[in-house]
């Protein structure tokens, strides 16, 4: 062994259970990302096409100044 140098042992278990937590955190990452994306394009989509006056009104601005037709 060399003097002064420091040297950490990584085992086999030790790399599986690493890759194993950061496959989870990636895969709850993209379950947010999916389900942001899902809400909010529900969202666009439901105003768009509501025939009811007041969610029309709301929305009315919005609508014109992202380019979403309405009329």
């Amino acid at each position: 062994m060399l003097s002064g140098v420091a040297v950490k042992e990584i085992t086999l278990e030790n790399s599986i259970q690493i890759t194993d937590q950061t496959h989870s955190l990636i895969s709850s990452d993209m379950m947010a990302i999916i389900f942001a994306a899902f809400v909010g394009l529900s969202i666009v989509a439901i105003t768009g096409h509501v025939q009811a006056s007041a969610l029309h009104d709301a929305a009315h601005d919005m609508r014109h100044a992202t380019g979403f037709p309405c009329h």
